[in-house]
């Protein structure tokens, strides 16, 4: 049972967050791409990044519920390397629920109002997205590295 978890679980991560960190990486060099006054095919990738995003994000509950049941299997729950990887997703699911998805909006309302965006704004959001990659990067080699654990290195 706790192979079946633990692979679900990580199948969910590669599945579900891994097309956000990419697309939401992409979203903002996407923006900087679109002609002043939109253009069709500029605006068109703009708003499938920011709909892969927000999709996958709803998809991506599933990660730390199945983490949940696998740490819970396996013995695990009160293990510091699990309570900071917990407070980490917590981070990363802040980040892009308070500042890559609304970002992500405001920047595709002002192309798709023909409004010039800003550089600054393309860069914080470049800024915000990077800090929910790191999170997440951060949380994959807490997984992997599991300080503490029994099973090697």
């Amino acid at each position: 049972m706790t192979k079946l978890l633990l692979s679900l679980h990580v199948l969910a991560a590669i599945v579900a967050v891994g097309p956000v960190t990419v697309a939401a990486s992409m979203f903002p060099p996407a923006v900087r791409a679109v002609p002043a006054g939109g253009g069709a095919h500029g605006l068109g990738t703009v708003r499938l990044l920011h709909r892969i995003c927000r999709v996958y994000a709803g998809l991506g509950i599933a990660v730390p519920l199945l983490g949940f049941v696998t740490a819970q299997v396996m013995g695990v729950l009160g293990d510091t390397w699990l309570i900071v990887s917990v407070v980490l997703t917590a981070v990363a699911a802040g980040l892009l629920l308070l500042l890559v998805l609304p970002g992500q909006e405001d920047l595709l309302e002002r192309l798709a109002g023909g409004q010039p965006v800003e550089r600054s704004g393309t860069v914080r959001l470049a800024m915000g997205t990077g800090l929910f990659n790191l999170a997440w990067a951060t949380v994959t080699v807490l997984m992997i590295v599991r300080p503490g654990s029994t099973t090697g290195t």
